[in-house]
């Protein structure tokens, strides 16, 4: 059944569903509509994810499809990070492959032809957060949560959040997310300017879709070369800077504080006193 998609992206997405486990993709009209579709595990990020991402990313056709819209399966998390379990015993250069990995991903965002917005429907922690990061636009449910909790872990932010939050809510806002760890609901987001508007979880994909469809209403190639003219004028530099991110990310690993913490995340309990070493 396509329902009220058209029919030949429908044919093209119904065999992706069934061939694709955790990455759902729906074209209604010009609106294609991703979904990260991992709920038992919150939505969280491994290695399947990312490439099924990918290949979902590269697979919309440009030409009839004007906007995305990224969202998270069931009601509790958009993402909540990237995968503790599978990153605990990372190398330094497992580390930094999986940086670039995660950057190469969340980059093919920044730089897709058309807008991407993020409808964040509840937990938006580390990996998850820096996926609404590399959006055009986020909205958020009142459930919304936002976070970098990645120092807590022994880590630094490893898939563009030390870049590109700075940018979105200034530097004090971003370094004070970055440093502390902490947690931000959907109203403070929305007042330091990480979300533009915050919805009740019900209509959340309602209103993600109708302004996806005010954006589809204008002359596309217009709108796709607004896109790459704003994002030009911020990309002097961001490669390079995501490179440095990489290594800062990778030098965390193979540490006693990572390790104890990672450990202590996954067995559910506060970690002890970092060590420095």
């Amino acid at each position: 059944m396509c329902g009220g998609f058209e029919p030949r992206m429908c044919e093209k997405y119904f065999f992706r569903r069934i061939c694709v486990e955790f990455v759902k993709y729906e074209q209604k009209g010009f609106v294609g509509i991703m979904t990260i579709n991992r709920p038992k595990a919150m939505n969280a990020l491994n290695a399947q994810v990312l490439d099924e991402m990918a290949e979902t990313i590269d697979n919309i056709l440009i030409d009839e499809t004007r906007c995305l819209i990224i969202t998270g399966g069931g009601e509790k998390a958009f993402v909540a990070g990237a995968d503790i379990a599978m990153m605990r015993e990372m190398t330094h250069e497992e580390g930094k492959e999986w940086s670039r990995k995660g950057n190469s991903v969340f980059r093919s965002l920044t730089t897709l032809p058309i807008p991407v917005i993020a409808a964040v429907n509840g937990y938006a922690l580390g990996g998850g957060c820096e996926l609404a990061s590399a959006c055009d636009i986020r909205i958020a449910s009142h459930n919304a949560v936002f976070s970098q909790p990645e120092v807590s872990l022994g880590i630094t932010a490893g898939f563009g959040g030390t870049q590109r939050l700075a940018r979105i809510v200034g530097f004090g806002w971003a370094k004070e997310m970055l440093y502390t760890a902490g947690r931000i609901d959907a109203n403070t987001a929305l007042q330091i300017g990480l979300v533009n508007h915050v919805y009740p979880q019900e209509s959340l994909m309602e209103e993600a879709v109708k302004l996806a469809e005010r954006i589809a209403a204008n002359a596309p190639i217009a709108v796709r070369a607004t896109k790459m003219a704003v994002n030009r004028g911020q990309d002097v530099g961001n490669q390079w800077s995501l490179e440095v991110e990489s290594d800062q990310f990778s030098t965390c690993f193979e540490s006693e504080d990572q390790h104890n913490a990672m450990l202590a995340f996954l067995e559910k309990r506060k970690p002890g006193a970092f060590l420095n070493r």
